[in-house]
């Protein structure tokens, strides 16, 4: 018996949220720290400014991740409704439609009537919605998922640079909390790059990279501006 494939393109929808969110995390909050801490500021003040990123972030990504795959999901829906209006009305000429889409894929005109009707006495509204509009099961919008991921993941992410600030005497913090959230950030582009199937080696680099170049930028920023009293 053949091994069952496991396809990757299921994740896609959370394992793009759940990514986007904890690398936002981290380099959001380790550049708040690192440009806190650049500005002599005191410990306190830099935990609090963290603290205080941490929970905004989170909030700010559940809030645009619902809004934006919302927006997605009403489309969709409109889609279906229409789409539903559309079987009620001209069945013959939706079931015309969907022979040409077989067609087109490469059946024969005879086996496309077979399939489309076969497919249309089973379910109409589904083989129009997959075939016709490229709506499944699988990649439906799902606002409440996508927010929730983005959340979570911006917050566990967050916490990995604000656990290292409150645990790393004064002088040596920046360096600690950009050291560490770089390890991270390439764990997380490597472990990304797996979970969808991609290489590992160009993923962390790129995630890396980027990640360190916002976090020297907010610390040159912080240093140069930023006095504390």
């Amino acid at each position: 018996m053949p091994s069952k494939e496991h396809h990757r393109i299921f994740r896609s929808n959370w394992l793009r949220a759940a990514v986007l969110g904890a690398n936002d995390g981290i380099v959001s909050i380790a550049s708040i720290i690192t440009g806190v801490a650049a500005a002599q500021a005191t410990q306190g003040a830099i935990l609090t400014s963290g603290l205080a990123g941490l929970v905004a972030g989170a909030l700010s990504m559940a809030a645009g991740e619902y809004v934006s795959v919302k927006s997605q999901a009403d489309i969709e829906a409109a889609d279906l409704r229409m789409e539903q209006r559309s079987l009620k009305r001209n069945s013959g000429e939706e079931l015309a439609e969907l022979v040409d889409i077989y067609v087109d894929r490469g059946l024969t005109r005879d086996l496309a009537e077979q399939v489309a009707r076969q497919l249309t006495s089973h379910d109409a509204l589904d083989a129009h919605a997959r075939d016709e509009l490229g709506i499944s099961l699988h990649n439906r919008a799902r606002p409440v998922q996508a927010a929730v991921a983005s959340a979570a993941s911006f917050a566990a992410g967050a916490a990995l640079p604000l656990a290292v600030a409150a645990v790393t005497p004064g002088p040596q913090l920046i360096g600690w909390v950009i050291g560490a959230s770089v390890v991270c950030l390439a764990a997380l582009g490597a472990l990304a790059a797996g979970a969808g199937g991609a290489p590992k080696g160009p993923a962390a680099l790129r995630v890396t990279v980027l990640g360190a170049l916002a976090m020297a930028v907010t610390a040159g920023v912080g240093a140069l501006f930023g006095v504390a009293a």
